[in-house]
């Protein structure tokens, strides 16, 4: 492998950076509000716009707000290597979580204009719209866009919880661009990322090396029951949907367990008609499951169905089971995660490989460019809180080693 020339990444630069960021959307606990398309948001992407600006990057916004900044190669009229991630947030998110793929990107744009570094293929940084999904479902939407993994039309007809319409919050915040401005045709695309979990920190890496993304299947169970008060109706007289709920709920966790690697969560349950003396008629739930091989998760979805149909029956109550969305597992592009690799050692920062728990935006890009990812310790595995927290010596690690990975992709001739 060529050697590069070892460089520093200005650290006090980026963390300067990551606090303005930071600032935007500020909570009372240090966390961020910034949802997507929002006057936050708006604020963010004008900051980020100007960084880029002064940078020297040629700047455009596509038809779903992605925004891109092109910093030209000794050959532009080859695909570029792309960066970046997102900068919106969760209703109480951290500092870090997309931000520091967009910034990462834009640090190592600054220290390759340093070091006056000329690369052989042009390198663009992005930012994402609407990775978190927190205000407009489905979560990657900007990436998936771009990938084509979505209709044009039914994103921009989407509403928020308050009614306001994807396609008109676009254009209100003023980034609305052209469809002409996608980056269609990149050479490969990099994205850094806080872990968002645990392993990292517990394992004592510095650099998560990410092989892939697990795949994931998301459903929603309905539960009719009856309605009855709660004053005078027997206990054994009545059809209490929250009670089986509870039962449901108890016995996927159980059937979890039995299943090594495999994750589930209930993480949205709502009750109706919802009121104190009345016994509840219908409770809707969420079921989030995950695993690294899709034939196991696909058998325990089945194996869910099936159990909580039998116990519905049994309690003489009904019960629907929605398919809300499902993702296979993504595996990464070899050749990148060798690149990582090799840049992790050169600098002897312990690394290993490791699968995401997560969707990202390379989920959608690895559809239609090689792909891979970095990862950086989350302190406590924590995230999507106001607590995520990781180190300026990790975040520095995660920075030079996407550093020299761009820098090394932006001089090959081919993957």
């Amino acid at each position: 492998m060529v050697k590069h020339q070892v460089t520093n990444i200005k650290l006090d630069r980026l963390m300067k950076t990551i606090q303005q960021s930071a600032e935007i959307g500020t909570l009372p606990n240090g966390g961020i509000c910034r949802l997507s398309l929002t006057d936050e948001d708006q604020k963010m992407r004008s900051l980020f716009l100007q960084w880029m600006k002064d940078c020297g990057l040629e700047t455009r916004v596509d038809d779903f707000g992605n925004m891109y900044g092109r910093r030209k190669g000794r050959n532009n009229e080859r695909a570029p290597v792309l960066a970046g991630s997102h900068l919106d947030t969760q209703p109480k998110g951290g500092k870090y979580d997309g931000v520091l793929g967009v910034l990462g990107a834009l640090e190592v744009i600054r220290t390759l204009n340093d070091l006056g570094i000329e690369t052989e293929r042009p390198i663009e940084i992005v930012n994402f719209t609407n990775e978190e999904g927190a205000r407009f479902q489905p979560a990657m939407l900007g990436s998936g866009a771009m990938a084509e993994i979505f209709n044009k039309q039914t994103i921009l007809n989407m509403k928020d919880q308050k009614g306001f319409i994807f396609g008109e919050e676009l254009e209100r915040i003023g980034y609305k661009g052209l469809k002409e401005n996608r980056q269609q045709d990149p050479f490969c695309f990099v994205e850094l990322h806080i872990e968002q979990g645990p392993v990292l920190e517990d394992r004592e890496k510095s650099i998560g090396v990410v092989t892939g993304i697990q795949g994931m299947s998301w459903l929603e169970a309905a539960i009719t029951g009856r309605t009855s008060h709660t004053g005078t109706t027997p206990m054994n007289r009545r059809k209490d949907a929250v009670l089986l709920a509870s039962k449901l709920i108890a016995k996927i966790y159980a059937l979890a367990e039995e299943i090594p690697d495999l994750l589930v969560a209930v993480g949205r349950i709502q009750a109706f008609p919802n009121v104190i003396n009345t016994v509840a008629d219908q409770v809707v739930f969420s079921i989030d499951i995950r695993h690294p091989d899709d034939h196991v998760r696909e058998r325990f979805e089945q194996q869910v169905k099936e159990s909580l149909s039998t116990m519905t029956l049994v309690e003489g109550m009904e019960l629907q089971i929605k398919d809300l969305d499902k993702i296979d597992t993504d595996s990464f592009s070899k050749e990148i995660i060798e690149v990582m690799e090799d840049a992790a050692e050169k600098h002897s920062f312990s690394y290993m490989r490791m699968l995401s728990g997560a969707g990202h935006d390379a989920k959608y890009l690895n559809r239609i460019t090689p792909t891979a990812m970095l990862f950086i310790p989350s302190i406590n595995g924590l995230s999507h809180c106001e607590e995520e927290f990781s180190t300026p010596e990790d975040i520095e690690k995660g920075v030079q080693v996407l550093f020299d990975t761009v820098l090394t992709l932006a001089n090959k001739e081919t993957l």
